[in-house]
């Protein structure tokens, strides 16, 4: 089955790769991490000496950040590390990832495995038929609501992930050894092409 060039062989933009795997990462971040500064730490706010005389340095009171216990400085605030990028700019990554592995051969379509319970030995088993047990693979299904049981088979299967055609990113595709598409999926992606050409 061939794949459309307008999407499986343009020419890669790496940069872009770059940016939707950094957005796609930092969006995945907590960012809860706080420490707490001179204000929040338990501790006396009496003065402990005069500011003059003494010999020895102004120190303020025992929540000084110089004290043990003391507060922390220019420490972590909770925030948020992701950050927006432009809807084309995430289409041309994504793009991008699929051409690099078209060039290097790690894209299969397969015929559409549609299981009446959830298997995961004959899943197993088909990919050792295809050669590909013990690599990344990355399973593109198309947009149905059929395969509830292929991702009950797949879930737990190390190294394998199941992904809907609209929820695939490009992290996912830059992360598998080997993209596996169901013939539905790769028929949706020519789909798509034609779209865009009309």
């Amino acid at each position: 089955m061939e794949l459309p060039e307008e999407i499986f062989g343009i020419e890669p933009n790496d940069h872009v790769i770059y940016l939707a795997v950094k957005q796609y990462l930092a969006a995945q971040r907590q960012g809860t991490h706080k420490v707490k500064t001179r204000l929040e730490v338990k501790g006396s706010s009496k003065k402990l000496h005069r500011q003059k005389g003494t010999g020895g340095s102004r120190k303020g009171n025992l929540r000084n950040p110089l004290y043990k216990g003391g507060g922390t400085i220019f420490g972590p605030k909770p925030r948020d590390y992701d950050f927006k990028l432009n809807r084309k700019v995430k289409d041309l990554a994504k793009m991008s990832a699929l051409t690099h592995k078209a060039k290097g051969n790690a894209i299969m379509v397969v015929e559409d495995l549609l299981p009446e319970a959830p298997k995961t030995k004959q899943f197993t088993e088909a990919l050792k038929s295809w050669k590909l047990d013990g690599k990344k693979v990355l399973y593109v299904l198309p947009l149905n609501d059929e395969n509830d049981n292929l991702f009950l088979s797949i879930r737990n299967i190390p190294k394998v992930e199941g992904a809907l055609l609209a929820d695939m990113n490009t992290y996912d595709i830059v992360n598998a050894d080997v993209l596996l598409l169901s013939e539905t999926a790769a028929k949706m992606f020519a789909d798509d092409a034609v779209e865009e050409k009309a």
